[in-house]
């Protein structure tokens, strides 16, 4: 990262960044995992871990913010379409709920 960039970016893999992500990992599998210290962007840069944000209204890298747009629209499309098999665990409402909310995080990055 140059001392330049003074923008906030998100990760490459924005679905999958943040506490909420490890916390999910640490309860499934058991195991702590740390924050790594750099990270690639959805900009394409490799900047400290420190200068990302899983939250919209602190990114400031405008491409980064197109990249977690599209990242979260594709993953409420893959919820959505995935949820309509018997066979899935969740209930059509929980489905429901989770691509509005996914989905409406795609919208504030957007904005």
């Amino acid at each position: 990262m140059s001392d330049t960039d003074p923008h906030i970016h998100v990760e490459r893999n924005v679905v999958q960044a943040g506490a909420d992500f490890r916390n999910a990992i640490t309860l499934t599998l058991g195991l702590v995992t740390d924050a790594p210290s750099t990270v690639t962007t959805g900009c394409g840069r490799h900047v400290p871990y420190a200068m990302t944000s899983t939250r919209p209204e602190s990114v400031t890298c405008l491409p980064c913010r197109e990249h977690a747009h599209q990242e979260y629209l594709k993953l409420a499309d893959q919820i959505e379409r995935l949820s309509r098999p018997p066979q899935v665990n969740i209930t059509a409402e929980q489905a429901a709920q989770a691509v509005a909310r996914l989905r409406e995080l795609a919208e504030r990055f957007a904005a």
